[in-house]
Formats: C-alpha cells, structure tokens, sequence
C-alpha cells in the first residue's frame, strides 16, 4: 500500500499539456514496480502519464496468460469490481488487454492496513493499536464492510471470501472491501473449478495466516461457512453472513475460530467443531453480551438459523452500536 507521505499533489503534475499524440490503453501505464502477489496475479503500481497519477496494475502470472479458465475468472472479478461500485469497494479504473494480449485492469491505489495485520498487532499486545481499535470502533469496521456485501446480494453476486486480508482500513477512517475475485455470480449453477481434483496439501498464505485452495472448494478454508467447507454447489447470501461471523468472532476475540492445521482436518471444524462462546474464548476482552448475541447468531451452523439477510445483521450491529445495552431489535431478521 501506499503512504500518503507519497501522493502529494504538484503543480507540474496538474497543469503540465496534455500531448497531441497521447497514448491509450496501456501504452499510457509507465514507471511500474512491484506492489504484491497472489496465487494467479499480480499487482504492481504504475504511472497513469495522462492522468498524471499512480494507479493499480493487476495480471495474472505470466504462466496463466493462456489458462481458459483463469482469464475468464479475471475477467469477471474486474467486471464484478467495476459493477459493484460502492463507497466501500475499490474504484476500477479500465480494463485491457497489454501489447502481449494479456488480460489487466487498472483500479485506484489504495492505502493503509488490512484488518489482519491490525488484528494480529492487537493479539500481541500492540497497546497503540489496541486504544485506536476498541470494539465499538471494530463493530464500525464490520457494518462498513457489510454494507457493499449487501449491495452486492442485491445485485445478485455473493462474495464467497470475506477475511481480515481483503478488508483494508485507511488512515482517514475509509474501509475497503477488496478482491471479488472469487464471487459468485446469478446464473452460475457450478463452479469453474468442478472438473479439478480438490487441494490434498496445505499451502500457507504468509499475508493472512491461512490456507489457500485453488481446488473444489472455493473461499480460504479458515474462513469457510459449512456448506463451503461441505462443498454445496447451492450456495446463497447465508455463507457471507458467517463468513463475516467468522471476522467478527476474531475481532471480539483477537483469535482465529479455527485451528491452523492439514486441509481435511480444517475443513472437519468448519462442518462438525461446535462454536464456543467469544466471552469464554477471550475472558479478559470484557466482550458486551449483545454483541456476543450477535457473533453467534451469525456462526449458526445451520444457513437456517442464521441472519437471513445481511441488512438485518447490520440492523443489529448498528443497534448494538448506539443502544449497546437493550435488547437486539431483530429476533427474527
């Protein structure tokens, strides 16, 4: 990410002429470096010369150029990303193909820190992170990430991998919800992946602390609802909700629900391991009851006693925000 200590604005940046012989496409992206990497993609920043303006340059790797079915789940996520466009999703600038013919798009650069880096500072002990982020402050945090998960339900995309990694929290308060890159979208009946046997070993993603398979199950599998972990091809908005169960319960808690551990034995958590209470798990977080409520409800194993939408878990959350101590307002939403 960037420091703003970077982005200062000068006047030969604003007011120098615009050629009469510009570039387009990406021939207008210049002075790029490297900024992060994935299991398929790449981003790095880059200099917009008519614009005059440092943007994200996201492509696959270089060995997934011709993969069919990854250029077709990049091309989605940057569709998606640009059609979800909320106060709280990443700006997309354009999308392209390179001189090679590779697949990129461009979208805002983006600075701060990702919740997991902030949660994992709490859990050491980081007394400067712990004042700036009491839970009021991280409930603030999940009804601003809920929000663009609800518009994006409404439009009929669901996230599917919603973790501490693709939240970023900014230094002026903003809050990002980042990668679509695996939502799913209506009218898809099954995954892409179906023919491609599961993930058998465990790959460690350093950036989040998780597990990452590119296999049957789409999602992080420490952050997988039960019917990801079962590999249900009916998934609907519920997963979200306990996805976002699964970020709140590490946010009251400053623990993962989850046990690192083999694939299989990960996944047999998510589906069988009862959810213990955040207040017994982190006794000394003084974790309030009704948020407590809240972080359960959301977790229920089975999709039919959870929210069932995700405008009344945010109904709730903002309930608990501002009347911390009465009851929830939505016993049945």
């Amino acid at each position: 990410m960037m420091d703003f200590e970077d982005a200062h604005i000068f006047l030969e940046q604003t007011d120098s002429a615009f050629p009469k012989h510009w570039h387009s496409g990406s021939l207008k992206y210049d002075n790029f470096k490297p900024l992060t990497e994935g299991g398929t993609a790449v981003i790095k920043t880059c200099l917009d010369t008519n614009l005059q303006r440092i943007v994200a340059y996201k492509t696959l790797h270089p060995h997934l150029k011709d993969n069919d079915q990854a250029n077709r789940r990049f091309l989605r996520e940057a569709r998606v990303t640009a059609k979800i466009a909320h106060p709280n999703t990443v700006p997309l600038y354009e999308v392209g193909r390179d001189r090679n013919g590779a697949l990129y798009f461009t979208m805002k650069l983006l600075a701060g820190q990702d919740l997991r880096e902030i949660l994992t500072n709490m859990a050491d002990g980081n007394k400067t992170v712990i004042s700036k982020f009491p839970i009021m402050r991280l409930a603030d945090i999940l009804v601003q990430v809920a929000q663009p998960v609800a518009y994006a339900h409404a439009h009929g995309v669901i996230h599917r991998d919603l973790k501490p990694a693709n939240i970023l929290v900014g230094k002026f308060g903003e809050v990002i919800l980042l990668d679509w890159g695996l939502a799913k979208v209506s009218g898809e009946k099954h995954d892409d992946n179906d023919n491609h046997p599961a993930l058998t070993i465990r790959q460690k993603a350093p950036a989040n602390k998780a597990l990452t398979t590119p296999g049957a199950r789409y999602g992080t599998p420490l952050y997988m609802s039960p019917e990801q972990a079962r590999g249900d091809s009916d998934l609907d908005e519920r997963t979200d909700i306990y996805n976002l169960g699964i970020i709140l319960f590490e946010m009251l808690t400053l623990k993962e629900l989850i046990e690192d551990g083999e694939l299989n034995d990960v996944l047999d958590q998510i589906k069988n391991k009862p959810t213990p209470r955040p207040s017994e798990v982190a006794p000394k977080r003084d974790i309030p009851p009704p948020i407590e409520a809240i972080c359960l409800r959301a977790l229920e194993k089975n999709r039919d006693d959870r929210y069932q939408s995700i405008t009344a878990l945010i109904k709730d959350l903002l309930h608990y925000r501002h009347h911390s101590h009465a009851p929830l307002m939505h016993p049945d939403g």
